[in-house]
Order: structure tokens, then sequence, then C-alpha cells
């Protein structure tokens, strides 16, 4: 039984259409991933199926219902443990969130199941977020109109690191970010496009000087176009071709030990009496 990835918003179709295709929608039909996505409207419990109101104290714009979500969480949870696997890592997507990054996909993708809960509007009322949250995170320093792409991306950099997703685990070691460097150029055929050649040692059939060529140029990339990331890679160690940091150890169904990962990423934050999470920190879906 693969990974599950649970996704609420109040645009089920846009998502499904996304994870359905590609590389992803092939990983789920041969049972290496699940994903479902839940329409946040049908737990609403009035007819007009309305999921948001104004805020409190006043300003623009409108604010999504506690109610609908935590009932459509505890649906989610409920169908997950009905499956026998532990309860979901329940993710909100929140502008106020820590930013993204591949550590954060590499964490998550240790979960046997994960929740995404996409924001609107001007955000989701607070008390349901203190509920239900193990953390909160943001994909950038940027708004968007939805959670829904936000969800996607983390859904995406999540599931392409399960086992059976990728051809081979080679497919994403060698990526940016992987060993805490930007990835090196790529080249195919022709061999010369355009009065533009492809460097002569990737033709040279020499894996060792290949592999010191592309060591080269990924750490040449870092340090010219992304210099904090360059000098986060030298106070991890890495150099003379040792990665950094080093890969972690994949870890499945050990919820406690991921939860103090998660802990030590973002602030906790006080979970609400009688509700089922404890919260962390974390991106809304604005």
């Amino acid at each position: 039984m693969g990974m599950r990835i649970d996704i609420a918003t109040l645009f089920p179709e846009m998502c499904e259409r996304v994870l359905g295709e590609s590389i992803l929608g092939r990983a789920q039909k041969r049972g290496f991933i699940e994903t479902h996505c839940h329409q946040i409207r049908d737990y609403t419990l009035n007819r007009q199926k309305q999921t948001d109101d104004y805020p409190y104290g006043g300003g623009c714009g409108m604010v999504m219902y506690a109610q609908p979500i935590a009932d459509c969480l505890r649906d989610i949870v409920a169908q997950v443990e009905a499956q026998g696997r532990p309860r979901p890592h329940i993710v909100f997507l929140t502008a106020a969130g820590p930013r993204y990054t591949e550590e954060h996909a590499r964490r998550l993708a240790q979960y046997d199941s994960l929740t995404l809960v996409c924001g609107h509007y001007e955000g989701i009322d607070e008390r349901v977020i203190e509920a239900f949250a193990d953390e909160e995170l943001s994909i950038g320093d940027y708004i968007l109109t939805g959670g829904e792409l936000a969800s996607l991306v983390v859904a995406d950099s999540v599931l392409r690191l399960q086992p059976g997703v990728l051809a081979e685990q080679k497919g994403y070691e060698d990526e940016s970010y992987w060993n805490g460097l930007l990835e090196y150029p790529q080249y195919t055929r022709p061999e010369v496009w355009e009065g533009r050649a492809v460097p002569p040692v990737l033709l040279s059939g020499d894996h060792k000087k290949v592999d010191e060529w592309r060591g080269e140029q990924s750490r040449q990339r870092t340090r010219t176009r992304r210099p904090a990331l360059w000098q986060a890679y030298l106070d991890a160690g890495g150099w003379d071709g040792v990665p950094a940091p080093q890969k972690p150890k994949r870890r499945r169904h050990k919820k406690a030990e991921m939860a103090a990962e998660a802990a030590a990423t973002a602030p906790a934050a006080p979970a609400a009496p009688g509700d089922p999470a404890a919260p962390a920190a974390g991106q809304d879906g604005e």
C-alpha cells in the first residue's frame, strides 16, 4: 500500500486533473501512490453551500469557515484510519508558514498519509488551524488566488520521492537541492544545435571525467546563482564531491519520530481542547 495524499479544497476537479496525469497518474494506476481530493463545500451546513463570511474586526475580503473544514478533515481521518493507516499528517498551505524546501519534501515523504488543506479568500479561520494543523507551509513569498497550486506543488514534490514513482532512485538524487546544490546542465541530441556544441567531455565515454565535470558545474552554478544555498552547503560540510547534507534514512509508520522532526522545523502552536491535532507551524491558500 503506497503513500496516500488527501487534498481538502474548493476545487477538487482541478487537483484531480493534475494528479491523474503523467508520472503521478501512472504511479497511481500501478498502486505505488494513492490520492484523494475532497470538496469542502460538501461539509457545509447551509443550503447555499457557503464556505466563507466577513472577518471579525472588519477589513476587506472573506474568511473561510472553520466548521466545514473541520468536518472534512474528520472524515478524511476516518477514511485513512479505516484503511489501517496511522492518522494523517495534516498540513495547511498558508502564507504564514515557513518557506517550503526539498528538506520539507523529504521529511513529508516519510509519512504513510498526508493531508493538505487549501485556503482561499483572505484566509482560514485561525481556530481550525489551531485545532487540526500539524504544521503550516508556504511555497514562497508571494500570494496566490487559492491554495490548490500550493498543495499540488507539495503533493508532486513528495510523491515523486515514493518508491516506484520514478524509474530509479537516482532520478531524484541527481536533481537540484537533493545534495544541497543546483543540478549540472543537461544536453541531448543533436551534438551541435544552431552552432552550439555539446561539451566534449560528455562525448568522451570517460564516466569519471563526466562525473567530475558535472560536480564542478553543479558547484559553480550554485556559487554564482544561489550564494546563500552555496554557503549553506559549505556550512554543512559539503566539498570535494562529498554531498551535504547527507541523505536521510527512509522511515515509515514512525509518527512520533516524524512529529519531532516537524516540530524542529516549525514552532508548535497550542491545540484546541477536545480536538484531535497537535499543531506546529507553517502557508495559507492565498
